[in-house]
């Protein structure tokens, strides 16, 4: 962080809070533990580009546990919580580049300082650390062993670069871990979300028209706890099978069109641009909530929003009042950046846990065996995913039966039959 940051963030309550998630984290904090002695990231650079929070601060530490040198810093720049990057800065001694609601020339920068510590190994979430590293520092490439990619939308640009022959390294998809998508993008999005939402405008959710625009592992989470809270819940999608997956689950599917129409709240998790447009602004209700927990701020066109707005206004904290010609008002929440970040805290540390523990699993493996992979993007390592699964499951005191031989034998051999 810049200096009279540092000094006007609180790092005795960022080291608090860093150590409430991290009573939420035993399986990170179980690594953590054995690298302490075993030192697996050994002599490694990990530059990391992730959201700022007191998750991502138990895995920072239990990297330089397992002997990286790491740098930090922000992958959206309203998801920041400055007393965490201060105390990470200052308490824990790992370089953190990151201060809320910083602007985009301040982003970048940050970025470049991160890839000026040369990295073997780059972090991302959402893929600006690896995009700036491949189109402005391709010097520094040679460097690199290996990277990581947390969510959807940095994996979408990832295999796009893939497709084009342009990506250099392989670059590992946490994001497509079934102890990632299965649980953080379902359970941790589904419940940060509509937190954010509710933190942000204090609005009863029961007897609401609450639209989902997506309807991939996060848009199930988000529906399934929309319902739960008992708002009549609808859908859009692009996808047959999704969309078919979404009446099966009893929910209302139809174009956002006709959803425009009838919805109070929006949400949107497709991961593209221009999902809700200004075809749909004009057919909203008047105080029409419009929130995005999509990785970037496009799937919501707020510049066509501005530009056929009349005036606008913010009307509560992280909330935007836009008044249409026709006289009806729709509220924006964070500037369509991610609403469970940018208005509450971001995922529970519980399953973020999962998520950060195949972040640092992976490293190691990385350290180990990029040399024998392709510049691709790759699946979590079965080994890897089971692991993380085994380790929540003894945290929680869950055990499980395991197969005979017999059994193994069953499974393995198409001559017996019925």
């Amino acid at each position: 962080m810049e200096g009279d940051f540092l000094k006007s963030a609180s790092i005795e309550r960022g080291i608090q809070r860093i150590e409430w998630a991290d009573n939420g984290m035993p399986v990170l904090r179980v690594i953590r533990e054995h690298w302490l002695e075993e030192k697996p990231l050994e002599g490694l650079r990990i530059g990391a580009c992730l959201h700022v929070t007191t998750e991502t601060a138990n895995l920072m530490r239990t990297l330089k546990a397992g002997g990286a040198e790491v740098a930090l810093c922000a992958s959206n720049p309203l998801s920041t919580q400055n007393d965490v990057a201060a105390a990470l800065s200052l308490e824990y001694g790992i370089p953190t580049y990151a201060i809320r609601g910083e602007d985009n020339e301040t982003y970048y920068k940050h970025i470049n300082i991160v890839l000026d510590r040369e990295p073997n190994i780059t972090m991302d979430d959402g893929a600006d650390l690896v995009n700036t590293l491949h189109s402005k520092r391709r010097s520094l490439i040679p460097n690199i062993k290996g990277g990581t990619e947390e969510t959807t939308t940095g994996v979408i640009r990832l295999k796009a670069m893939e497709a084009d022959g342009y990506l250099e390294y392989p670059i590992v998809a946490i994001n497509d871990a079934h102890t990632k998508h299965m649980f953080d993008n379902r359970y941790g999005t589904g419940q940060s979300t509509i937190d954010g939402i509710l933190r942000a405008t204090n609005i009863l959710l029961a007897g609401s028209t609450f639209v989902v625009a997506g309807y991939g592992w996060c848009g199930r989470g988000v529906a399934m706890r929309a319902r739960g809270m008992g708002a009549n819940v609808i859908v859009t999608e692009v996808d047959p099978l999704r969309a078919l997956e979404a009446v099966m689950d009893g929910f209302q599917v139809m174009k956002m069109d006709k959803a425009a129409e009838v919805g109070d709240i929006f949400v949107t998790v497709t991961g593209d641009s221009k999902v809700i447009n200004s075809n749909h602004f004009f057919k909203m209700k008047d105080g029409a909530i419009l929130a995005n927990s999509g990785h970037f701020d496009v799937e919501i066109d707020i510049q066509a929003l501005s530009h056929i707005a009349e005036s606008n206004q913010m009307v509560r904290d992280n909330v935007k009042e836009f008044k249409l010609p026709n006289g009806r008002r729709l509220f924006l929440i964070a500037d369509g950046r991610l609403v469970n970040l940018s208005a509450a805290e971001g995922h529970p540390a519980m399953v973020m846990d999962m998520s950060f523990a195949n972040q640092a699993l992976v490293a190691a493996w990385l350290k180990r065996d990029a040399h024998s992979l392709e510049k691709k993007v790759y699946i979590v390592p079965r080994h890897i995913d089971e692991e993380v699964a085994q380790l929540k499951l003894a945290s929680i005191g869950v055990e499980i039966d395991s197969l005979t031989e017999e059994q193994r034998e069953y499974l393995s051999t198409w001559k017996i039959g019925t």
